[in-house]
């Protein structure tokens, strides 16, 4: 049990167990997701604690109440120090643009809250780091949404690696195709280097980073070379006048790993018809494996022992319970889950581990966020000076 858990007697929905008391900053698309996250879990996850959703912060009050109501948020506040000083609050979830993700989470860790935020930690390495360096230092523990972990299928991936199934790994290679910000999308904070840091870059290749440490279970050493660009270098705004949108559209780069691994990243908002392409592939000495999130509950995996006659790529639903890291948590065999599951999976985890017990996949923490900070902004510097950057150069 978490030392900052409190029983709740009058929710009979928590079965008596102890409560965390939650607070929610941003209220947009992730502000849901997360929220329905925290009730889904109890529901379907049977975590030893329960989340209590105390209070909800965001800039527009009416929008917020309307948000509130149908998530079931207790309280809501326009100023998010006010669920930071609540005693009531245990966990602050921090789900704001980039630029914004530093200053609520170094405040609520230092009064001693745990602390979920979104990725990619910030909009900045010096941001990033600050938020490190005050986890390390905190009472309370702190978790970033790599929600994509928490597939099934990815989280297989991550044993089979771990038995050795595919021996010495030579490739990594990555890939996150999405197609919808096209020249009729209209400029917003996530076009505006000053709020998101970059483009299809941070968004889309820190999940890519991430996922590759994860499976490798190593960091990266040296980005080779890099390359972006910005395609469509004005936008209409919400009130229709154009405006600059100064980040990149899509960046590729290339690194290597602690293990020799060689790996590559691509991430591009204008790859039509691609909708949510998250892909990885693994190619190693005893075997291969890839992963594609439009194809979620599969994982594809090759055994180097089957030999040229009978080789190739098996076809692995992973949604038995007895088989498949989650997939007790929801229906029976290949009755399929979603986007929506792999945050609820996550939630489960976060509120076993202040509890005490071992998730089934290691969790993200700042300190592995802030180390895909280094390699993003590595990848940056390759592609603004041409050079190879040394990731032991990026602190």
């Amino acid at each position: 049990m978490s030392p900052l858990a409190s029983p709740d007697p009058s929710s009979t929905a928590a079965h008596l167990r102890p409560t965390l008391g939650v607070a929610l900053i941003g209220q947009k698309f992730m502000g849901r997701a997360h929220s329905n996250a925290f009730q889904q879990a109890l529901r379907f996850c049977n975590p030893p604690l329960a989340p209590r959703l105390e209070w909800v912060a965001g800039q527009d009050r009416a929008e917020l109440e309307r948000f509130a109501a149908t998530w079931g948020w207790k309280r809501t506040t326009t100023a998010w120090r006010d669920l930071v000083a609540d005693p009531a609050v245990d966990l602050v979830d921090v789900a704001t643009p980039n630029h914004l993700h530093r200053e609520p989470a170094v405040a609520a860790l230092a009064a001693g809250k745990h602390v979920l935020c979104e990725k990619p930690l910030a909009g900045t390495l010096e941001d990033a780091r600050a938020m490190a360096e005050a986890a390390a230092a905190a009472r309370g523990r702190a978790f970033v949404w790599f929600n994509y972990r928490r597939c099934p299928a990815v989280a297989t991936a991550w044993k089979l690696v771990r038995e050795g199934r595919l021996g010495r790994i030579y490739h990594a290679r990555a890939s996150y195709l999405q197609s919808w910000g096209g020249p009729e999308t209209p400029r917003s904070w996530r076009f505006e280097r000053a709020n998101a840091g970059s483009g299809a870059h941070g968004d889309l290749n820190a999940h890519l980073i991430d996922l590759v440490r994860f499976l490798l279970g190593e960091e990266l050493t040296h980005v080779h070379g890099a390359v972006q660009r910005t395609f469509i270098e004005q936008r209409a705004d919400l009130t229709g006048r154009p405006a600059r949108s100064d980040v990149d559209d899509a960046l590729l780069f290339l690194a290597s790993s602690q293990g020799g691994t060689l790996c590559s990243f691509e991430s591009s908002r204008l790859a039509a018809p691609h909708q949510n392409a998250n892909a990885i592939e693994l190619n190693g000495e005893r075997g291969s494996l890839r992963f594609e999130f439009e194809d979620m509950n599969v994982l594809r995996f090759a055994d180097a022992a089957d030999g040229p006659r009978e080789g190739g790529w098996r076809r692995i639903m992973c949604t038995h319970a007895g088989s498949h890291p989650y997939a007790e948590f929801w229906w029976p065999d290949a009755h399929l889950i979603g986007y929506e599951h792999t945050f609820t999976n996550q939630v489960a985890d976060v509120l076993g581990a202040l509890a005490g017990r071992q998730p089934a996949v290691p969790l993200p923490t700042f300190a592995d966020a802030f180390e895909v900070q280094r390699v993003l902004h590595a990848a940056v510097l390759a592609a603004e000076t041409g050079h190879s950057i040394p990731l032991a150069e990026v602190r």
